[in-house]
């Protein structure tokens, strides 16, 4: 048994690790999984100067360190952890990750921004809730 927990280090961020190690058993599997962006080379565009590769750069390890302290935290309570860190398109990242880790449940988090706001920009947790084949759990924001 598996949880997929999308994080992106927002508040609700918190939340989530709070819910999930509360709610999972210590024999279940938690995969932290945070969706980075593209690189700008994949998605057509020139990655630019030195320092904005270097900014990109510094933002990913940012990301990462952050990823893996969360995971740490969630181990020192007892639950087997695994840390990942994938680029992509975020809705279609999350799904595709479940269903490679066979999650029997993902977890995500909802920033509550509005009806407006998901119309125009769209919304993650909708998305994910849209298109899964497991169960989703939406952790909002407080």
């Amino acid at each position: 048994m598996s949880l997929l927990v999308a994080v992106d280090f927002s508040s609700v961020a918190e939340d989530q690790l709070e819910i999930v190690g509360r709610l999972a058993r210590p024999s279940r599997e938690i995969y932290l999984l945070h969706v980075a962006e593209p690189d700008p080379s994949f998605v057509g565009y020139e990655a630019g100067p030195v320092e904005v590769r270097h900014d990109v750069a510094a933002e990913f390890k940012r990301e990462h360190e952050e990823l893996h302290g969360f995971a740490d935290r969630l181990r020192d309570k007892g639950h087997e952890v695994t840390a990942l860190m994938v680029q992509g398109p975020t809705v279609q990242t999350i799904l595709d990750q479940a269903e490679k880790l066979d999650a029997e449940v993902i977890v995500v988090g909802s920033h509550g921004r509005g009806k407006l706001f998901d119309v125009v920009v769209g919304s993650v947790s909708a998305g994910v809730i849209r298109k899964a084949k497991v169960p989703v759990l939406v952790v909002p924001t407080r």
